[in-house]
């Protein structure tokens, strides 16, 4: 399911979504203010991963609720981590990711393309954040 927060609560849309149940599972690459409305979508004992803080670094979190719907909060980042680990992440990606991808069950969503001479253009279409899916350079 494709859901547009800008025009839609995204928190009411997931909840229609999975009749009212809730995620098991956040992965969240903006973090900062975008937390406590994710944490909001998750059902109990749901797990809440943060992979990247491109909306800020910290957060306010009431642990109160997640003590008491049994939320795990973690996070992690590749940079620090071995070439070793990385090559044996991509091993088990080719493995158990790249299936569904190949039988089409896996697509990205696409926003829009551009010629690599457009780049200047493609940069400001994403700044606005008016985007939804990938912007794509062709080189």
């Amino acid at each position: 399911h494709a859901i547009d927060y800008k025009a839609q609560d995204f928190v009411e849309e997931v909840r229609r979504i999975t009749d009212g149940r809730g995620v098991q599972l956040v992965l969240d690459m903006v973090a900062g203010d975008y937390v406590p409305r994710n944490l909001k979508c998750l059902a109990e004992d749901g797990r809440h991963v943060t992979i990247a803080v491109q909306g800020g670094a910290k957060a306010e979190v009431n642990m109160a609720v997640v003590m008491s719907r049994r939320y795990t909060l973690t996070g992690s980042t590749l940079r620090p981590r071995s070439a070793e680990f990385k090559a044996l992440l991509a091993q088990e990606i080719a493995r158990n990711v790249w299936p569904f991808a190949e039988l089409g069950q896996l697509r990205p969503v696409m926003d829009r393309t551009f010629p690599l001479a457009q780049a200047a253009a493609a940069h400001a279409h994403m700044e606005a954040g008016d985007h939804i899916g990938k912007i794509v350079l062709e080189v």
